[in-house]
């Protein structure tokens, strides 16, 4: 309840920043304004997870899905905004609501990435729902080992609380500030 209660307040909150992003978007070379993406939910249940779109229109379909990097050319200038500052994740938000995500857990993986999971990588999509935001967020990002996250998201998993979840909700716009690991 309390993640659907602040997702809701964020959404409304958010509203006037939610559409200058789209406008911005729209505006930069058209296109849909969101970017939608098959994630692995809870219990490995899939579930379509929103994003708002920084790539160039089509960009995933003519390479396929790999990793982006900080020097991605798929990657607009305005997404590199977005994503410096985390703003492509806020329509996020509306999962949130729905339920298929939560405020604070394991980031959701892609279906081909669960498939190459050891068994005990699968924990962190079977123990806890995907978050927006998480221990490993805001300890490491992408400057830790994938095992390293995934003992992270096992952590949390084994010990989250609401009070776990606030402290970690505390200490994300520090680690979007401060660029670490984005």
């Amino acid at each position: 309840l309390m993640d659907m209660a602040l997702a809701g307040l964020g959404l409304l909150a958010l509203t006037p920043l939610l559409l200058a992003i789209a406008a911005a978007i729209r505006l930069a070379g058209g296109g849909p304004v969101f970017f939608r993406q098959v994630r692995m939910g809870l219990d490995c249940r899939p579930f379509t997870m929103f994003k708002f779109r920084t790539m160039f229109r089509d960009a995933e379909k003519a390479t396929g899905p790999v990793l982006t990097r900080p020097d991605d050319e798929r990657v607009t200038p305005l997404g590199r905004f977005l994503r410096r500052w985390s703003l492509d994740e806020l329509p996020q938000l509306w999962n949130v609501l729905i339920g298929e995500m939560s405020l604070v857990g394991p980031r959701p993986p892609l279906p081909y990435e669960l498939e190459c999971y050891a068994p005990w990588h699968r924990r962190r999509v079977l123990e806890a729902k995907p978050g927006i935001t998480g221990l490993w967020q805001v300890t490491g990002r992408s400057r830790t080992t994938f095992e390293d996250m995934v003992r992270l998201d096992l952590r949390y998993a084994r010990t989250h609380s609401v009070w776990t979840d606030v402290k970690i909700l505390l200490a994300t716009p520090r680690a979007v500030f401060s660029g670490k690991g984005a």
